[in-house]
């Protein structure tokens, strides 16, 4: 069975402003569950889903194992490091042999760009991409939709930056292919080493200072340094880098408007965000934290086929056992 998404998500570049509010939409029963003392729904029952990670990741890793969990399938969590991954054996051959089992979803993450649509390509289990390299990371950009519709009730005309390493973010890639599909408009601000060479193509305003794009914007999306995809040369310091790009309470409290802050995690405190704007009242980080459950119940419900249990979660039933 075909979904609304196809047969898989690999990113948000090419799905439709129809078929990314049907996620959003989606996912906005699924956050009741969450709240609930029987925080399960039968939807997924007898599905078998594998979460194939090739990175380390703590937040993505646990927010789809506890969605999985929340839709009652059954979920095998592979450690590439224990696999025979880490003797040689391919991705393919990987996907192949746990597809033999009578798999019906893959969720994986990969430090290769491309790897997921890759992998989708050459095996029938639906695939979901939980980040690969510095391509994409849609489940996230869709939280970050969600989030933002939350706070300000609506996309369309909403002017949002992402501020930092935008050229290593698969997560800025996502959030721009998705704010702009949905009628967002969208603006990058960092250092001109830390953005993309085709930027130029992105269909976003590019700003120069961190004092413009708090101006300029009702939110701000603070993407970490991602220290470990970078040689050297690409920022002075640290120190520099909060000296010029830092999103600090000082910066925001001279904005025009009281814009809201998003994280997509882990964060480097005081490099990028300092603490009390990461914990302070500007912040909706932990509101992303508890959307991206909610979003990726959606996915995986959708990529499953759609099903009138859905009816039944909207209505606080259908508790499973």
């Amino acid at each position: 069975m075909t979904s609304a998404l196809g047969k898989d998500l690999v990113g948000l570049e090419g799905l439709t402003r129809a078929q990314i509010q049907l996620v959003l939409d989606t996912a906005e029963p699924f956050k009741e569950v969450s709240e609930r003392a029987i925080k399960k729904v039968p939807t997924l029952r007898g599905q078998t889903i594998v979460n194939l990670f090739f990175e380390a990741s703590t937040r993505t890793r646990i927010s789809f194992e506890f969605a999985e969990k929340r839709l009652s399938a059954d979920t095998v969590n592979v450690a590439t490091s224990l696999s025979s991954v880490s003797k040689g054996e391919t991705l393919v051959d990987t996907a192949r042999n746990l597809e033999a089992m009578r798999i019906d979803m893959v969720v994986i993450r990969h430090p290769s760009s491309g790897a997921a649509r890759f992998l989708a390509e050459r095996i029938k289990s639906k695939v979901i991409n939980a980040g690969d390299g510095t391509h994409e990371h849609p489940t996230q950009g869709l939280l970050d939709l969600l989030t933002l519709r939350d706070r300000f009730g609506k996309l369309d005309g909403l002017k949002v930056c992402l501020c930092g390493d935008v050229l290593h973010s698969r997560v800025a890639r996502s959030n721009i292919f998705g704010l702009r599909t949905m009628g967002a408009e969208v603006a990058i601000c960092g250092p001109r080493s830390l953005l993309p060479n085709d930027v130029s193509q992105l269909g976003v305003t590019v700003f120069d200072r961190i004092e413009q794009a708090i101006e300029w914007a009702d939110a701000l999306n603070v993407l970490r340094l991602q220290l470990e995809r970078m040689s050297a040369g690409y920022i002075p310091s640290l120190r520099e880098y909060n000296r010029v790009f830092g999103v600090t309470i000082e910066r925001l409290e001279r904005s025009p408007k009281d814009l809201i802050i998003l994280h997509p995690g882990p964060m480097n405190r005081g490099v990028e965000i300092d603490s009390n704007v990461a914990d302070g009242p500007h912040s909706v980080i932990l509101d992303q934290v508890t959307n991206g459950v909610a979003v990726r119940m959606a996915v995986l419900y959708l990529l499953a086929g759609e099903r009138p249990e859905l009816a039944e979660v909207a209505k606080g039933g259908g508790e499973g056992r």
